[in-house]
Order: structure tokens, then C-alpha cells, then sequence
């Protein structure tokens, strides 16, 4: 038990916007902090911090509290080892009993397991510099890779004993189960024999966010072994190595300093470059990227950059994976070391001050190094330069964000001497096949219902339709969560539910549309964050919105009658609501909507085939702009004849 004073102690101490900056990284807001919430997946930030009420706050997924209720959520900690982790970090002392065996077997699955991983870091550093073998065994081969002994110390790195079962002994003598021991990868148990996981290799800790130690690497000395070089702890409750990212307990100060991570292969990079004076590193290590490693990331900046060595071949088996962190919208960049070099070697042999700059000058954006990496295989063959073309646009296709994508269309289109209007195309085309596969079938209509089509031409962009912007967002706050249209694949299928959300924001997307009014774009974001995590926003959630404007125009959105077209109240139909109409109302909106921009497109592709006319500009120029004409005349026709129904205005 902790006293009542001692608890006072900690709460009074902990600061909640350092508690929360440990985790995620907070930009100030007027008086508050805000950042991406570490509770659910969003891309634009939702939670806040206020320093003045000491408390943090989730616009998106709700969660709220204090900083003890924040660390016990984050970290899925009792209150009693959250009051510990607080009075840690602020250095309060906690006067503590050991545990006995019995207290041990009380406690729940997870604690124990974080126990054991306890007690074995602090063994296995034990053995590494008080034990004969650890010295001149383990300690030697660390000093022979040139680490120093505060780095030694401050990664906790260990060495495991060359004996079948010495940790084992040790641990069981401590009074810690075999069904412990063995559930966190320490111990193997076949039949009745038991044996160290790790025996006769140095050992690496894996530190969660919170410092607490959630596994293990170990790497073996042995050359004249068949095992493996380098062996991990297993899955367990408390680690998932595709959650985490080792060194990142060390690094994420320094992340959230330099907004910019840089993210290596393996430990000794990671702790060679710490050693050399870069701080914000962490390592895969040498698994593929996962989408949590890069939302992890992400928590803390949205800038990376991947170093790599010389290994041309290793670079090309792992470029495809770092299509996740552009899609998860990080500036990704890349960097090249000389060939011979890996981090771990050229971290080495420079200083912090010659590592940051030779970074800074050697350091390329992703698309920019894959176009011009790929471009060098293909050369002059026609099907190599198509396959590397299909191979660039498939990554631009995968950014989220409209304008990054287009500053690469054009410098991809410039170095590959390509059209822009053909790359446009290929990737309107990937984004709406990917989307077709992501919605296609949760938006098959009924045979009631009346798709918002055809679609406008992917060329057609920035322009703004204030109202219809306004009058989707309404619908959107009011009737969001409202069922549009139902559906089966087959008839063993269940019923599939489609609501008025899903159905306004698919057509948005197909379209590769964007609202241009900010404050909309903000309300339309956030639907879209919900509806891809299937739940619901409530318009209440607007009303409080810790934005003001949006606060506002919710409010005024709510609160505004609506008056029905006479399209549905002509030849003395009786319409009691809205709502009972929203399978013709909200797809006649949309149409409204793109009919607007298709409008405004007409009349601006018409001033352009006229001025070029008077300019006398090229046949290959005037044909193009003729093209576009007669398309967008060829949908706004489409929409005309199909939805002869639509009243527009």
C-alpha cells in the first residue's frame, strides 16, 4: 500500500502536460495543448491538454482524465503502478516490500509478467558486470563494438549465462512461477525439461513507452552454432513486436524536440548513433514496418527519415513497405549511406555535429529517391520505364493529402518526362479502384435507391461551392448516423446497413473531391476518421467542439429550420420530415453539389478553348482543351438526362 500523503505527494507534483508529452507530442493552443490522440487513429489531432484544470481531453474517442487516469489508460497500469510510475518520474520516493511468491501468484497475468521481465533485466546487466564469464565474455564484445560503459548502462544491456537453465534457477528461487517465467519468453518448457531462451547471448533490452521492460533481443557469440544470430522474446501480453520500435523510450524526447525521427535497422545503429550524439533514432528491428510502428511514429512527429546502407537489393525488397508510411501521411525521406556503411559503422566514426549535417545534405524525399533509384534500371526500355511509372504512381496514390500529392505529380512527371495529365489519371484511377474495394460493398444500393453518379472528371478541381458544402455538412450533422439504404451480397448473407455518412463521404472520396471552406473540411475529416473505425460521431460532439467556429456553425446548423423543395411537396404530396425523404434528398444534394463545380468547370474550360483560340495556340493544345470541354458537357448532360427529377438551382 502507498500512504495517503505519499499519493497527495504525486498528484500534486505530476504536471499533466509532462506526463502526456512523454507519449504524444503536444503543439500549444491559446492556453491548452493539443495533439493526435494515443487512443484511437486520427489525423487531425482531437485531444487536448489544459494545464490550468489539469486535465486531458478526446474530442474523437472521448477519453478523458487525469494524469493518473492518463498513464493508467495509456499503459494499461493499475492505480497503484501508475502512482509508482508518476513518483518515478518526478523522483518522490515509494517505500515498497518485496514481493513474496504468494504476492507474486496474486498478481493479475500482466503485472506478473512485467515483474519477471524486471527482474531478468536486472540479472542479466548483474551477470554482465559482476560475473567472470559476463566481463569477459559480454562486456568485452560491447567494448570491442566500441560502446562506452554509460551507454552500456543507460541501454541496461546484459549477458545472459552459457548454462542450460542458470536464469531459471535464479528466478525460481526468487519465489517466480514457471508458468511466468515461461508465458514471457524467458524460460522454455518442452515436457519436464526447462531452459534459458537466451542462454550464452548478450542481451538487448525492449523498453515500452513508459520504460517498463516488455522483452528481450538477444545475440549469440557463438560462430560455429547453427542457431540464430539474433533471437527475440515471443509474443506475449505485454510485447507485440509490431507495436513497437526499439529505443523509442529513449527517443521520443528528443523526437518531439526535432520534429524528425530517424528510423535504422537494428540495436547497435540505435545505440551507436545515442553514443555519437543523435538521440531521436529508433529500429525496426529487421522486421518490416507495421502500420502501429508507424502511427507510433507518427504520435511524435510526421517527419522520418529511413537511413540505409549501400545494399541496393536490400532497398528495393523494402521499398514497397514504405508506401504504409506515406499512406499513414508522413514526410517520408531517405537516406543513402557511402557504400561499406551502416549506421551502426558511420555513427561511429562521426561526431553528432558531422552526423546532422551530412544527413541534412544527403537526405532525399521518398518518391523523389524511388523515381530516380528505379529510373536507372529501366533507361531506355520501354517496358522497364512502364513498369517503373505503374510502380511510382501505385505510392503518389497511396498519400493521403491532395496537395502533396500533386507537388510530387509534377516533379515525378519532370523527371520521367511523362505528361502530368497522364500520372493525374493513373492515380484517380488506383485511389478510386482502392476505394471501390474499401466501400464498394457496404454501398451497394437497394433497388430503391439512386446512386449520386456519373462521376466528375479527374481533372476537375479547386473549385468551391460554398453552399452545397454547407448543406452536405448539414446533413451530415443531423441525420450522419441515419440508416440510407440497406442491402445483401446474397441470401446468406446478413443485412448490411449503409448509413448517410458512409454513403456522402464515399462519393466525396470516389471523386477525389475536397471541401475548400476549412471549417467544413474539419467536420467532413472527422466523420471520415469515424466511419473508418466504424463508429459514430454525435453532433453534440460538434456543438462542444473545442474549436469555436465549428462550435458555432454546428449550432446555427442544428438550429436552422429546414424547408423542403417543392420537388417533394408538388401535385399535393404530404411529406411529414425530412428525414423520411433522406434516400432521395441526400443523393440529390451530392448531385447538386458536383453539378455546381461541373458548372463552373463548363464555363472556365469554355474562357481557356477561347483564349487559346485567340492565341492561336497549338492544334495538340487547342484538341486537349476541346476534350475537356466536351467532357465535362458529356456529364453535366449525363446528370441532366439520368436525374431528371432534380430540381437545380
Amino acid at each position: 500500500m502507498i500512504d495517503h500523503n505519499t499519493i497527495q505527494k504525486i498528484i500534486d507534483t505530476a504536471e499533466i502536460t509532462e506526463v502526456v508529452q512523454d507519449f504524444v507530442n503536444l503543439k500549444k493552443r491559446g492556453v491548452n495543448y493539443l495533439g493526435l490522440c494515443p487512443f484511437h487513429n486520427e489525423k487531425t489531432p482531437s485531444f487536448t491538454v489544459s494545464p490550468s484544470k489539469g486535465i486531458y481531453k478526446c474530442f474523437g474517442c472521448g477519453k478523458g482524465g487525469n494524469a493518473v487516469n492518463f498513464v493508467m489508460e495509456h499503459e494499461h497500469l493499475g492505480y497503484p503502478e501508475a502512482l509508482k510510475y508518476l513518483a518515478k518520474k518526478y523522483n518522490i520516493e515509494v517505500v515498497e516490500k518485496e514481493l513474496t511468491a504468494e504476492e507474486i501468484q496474486q498478481q493479475n497475468e500482466r503485472d506478473s509478467l512485467l515483474v519477471a521481465t524486471k527482474f531478468a533485466n536486472t540479472y542479466f546487466q548483474e551477470k554482465l558486470h559482476k560475473h567472470n564469464d559476463g566481463r569477459a565474455i559480454g562486456l568485452s564484445y560491447f567494448k570491442e563494438r566500441g560502446f562506452r560503459e554509460n551507454i552500456i548502462k543507460k541501454f541496461e544491456l546484459g549477458y545472459s549465462l552459457d548454462v542450460r537453465d542458470a536464469f531459471t534457477i535464479a528466478a525460481k528461487e526468487k519465489g517466480f512461477k514457471i508458468d511466468y517465467l515461461e508465458k514471457s519468453g524467458l524460460t522454455i518448457v518442452k515436457e519436464n525439461n526447462q531452459y534459458d531462451r537466451f542462454r550464452g547471448r548478450v542481451i538487448f533490452p525492449i523498453h515500452g513507452l513508459s520504460g517498463n521492460v516488455i522483452g528481450f533481443g538477444g545475440r549469440i557469440l557463438k560462430k560455429d552454432v547453427k542457431a540464430a544470430k539474433y533471437l527475440n522474446s515471443p509474443e506475449s501480453e505485454i510485447y507485440h513486436k509490431s507495436r513497437i520500435l526499439y529505443g523509442m523510450y529513449f527517443a521520443k524526447k528528443s523526437i518531439t524536440q526535432h520534429d524528425k525521427c530517424y528510423l535504422v535497422e537494428g540495436y547497435t545503429d540505435v545505440i551507436s548513433m545515442h553514443q555519437s550524439g543523435i538521440e531521436n533514432v529508433v529500429a525496426s528491428s529487421g522486421t518490416s514496418l507495421t502500420v502501429e510502428q508507424i502511427r507510433l511514429i507518427k504520435r511524435f512527429t510526421p517527419h522520418v527519415t529511413i537511413i540505409y546502407d549501400g545494399d541496393a537489393a536490400g532497398i528495393k525488397a523494402s521499398l514497397r513497405g514504405i508506401d504504409l508510411v506515406l499512406e499513414q501521411g508522413l514526410n517520408v525521406k531517405v537516406l543513402l549511406l557511402p557504400d561499406g556503411e551502416d549506421p551502426d559503422s558511420f555513427a561511429k566514426k562521426h561526431s553528432a555535429t558531422e552526423l546532422t549535417s551530412f544527413i541534412n545534405d544527403n537526405e532525399e524525399d521518398f518518391i523523389t529517391f524511388k523515381t530516380r533509384l528505379l529510373s536507372k534500371e529501366a533507361k531506355s526500355d520501354p517496358v522497364k520505364k512502364a513498369n517503373l511509372i505503374s510502380d511510382i504512381v501505385r505510392s503518389i496514390s497511396v498519400i493521403p493529402e491532395n496537395i502533396t500529392r500533386t507537388v510530387y505529380i509534377k516533379e515525378c512527371s519532370s523527371i520521367l518526362n511523362i505528361n502530368e495529365k497522364v500520372l493525374y489519371g493513373e492515380i484517380n484511377k488506383i485511389r478510386r479502384r482502392t476505394y471501390e474495394k474499401e466501400y464498394k460493398r457496404s454501398l451497394s444500393p437497394d433497388s430503391t435507391f439512386q446512386q449520386a453518379s456519373p462521376s466528375v472528371p479527374s481533372f476537375v478541381s479547386d473549385i468551391y461551392s460554398e453552399a452545397q458544402e454547407k448543406e452536405l455538412i448539414r446533413l451530415l450533422l443531423l441525420y450522419g448516423d441515419k440508416t440510407l439504404y440497406t442491402y445483401q451480397e446474397d441470401k446468406y448473407d446478413d443485412e448490411r446497413i449503409v448509413s448517410v455518412s458512409e454513403y456522402i463521404i464515399s462519393e466525396i472520396l470516389n471523386d477525389d473531391l475536397e471541401f475548400k471552406n476549412l471549417i467544413y473540411k474539419q467536420i467532413f475529416q472527422e466523420y471520415l476518421e469515424a466511419v473508418n473505425q466504424g463508429k459514430f460521431i454525435e453532433n453534440k460532439h460538434f456543438v462542444y467542439h473545442q474549436d469555436p467556429e465549428i462550435s458555432k456553425l454546428s449550432a446555427d446548423l442544428l438550429s436552422k429550420p429546414y424547408t423542403l423543395s417543392k420537388i417533394f411537396t408538388k401535385a399535393g404530396a404530404h411529406v411529414a420530415t425530412e428525414e423520411s425523404i433522406l434516400k432521395k434528398l441526400v443523393p440529390e444534394t451530392i448531385i447538386t453539389y458536383k453539378r455546381k463545380i461541373l458548372e463552373v468547370a463548363q464555363k472556365d474550360a469554355s474562357n481557356k478553348l477561347l483564349k487559346a483560340q485567340e492565341q492561336k495556340a497549338s492544334l495538340d493544345e487547342l484538341n486537349n482543351l476541346q476534350k475537356e470541354f466536351m467532357q465535362i458537357n458529356s456529364v453535366i448532360s449525363a446528370i441532366s438526362r439520368d436525374r431528371g427529377w432534380i430540381a437545380f438551382k
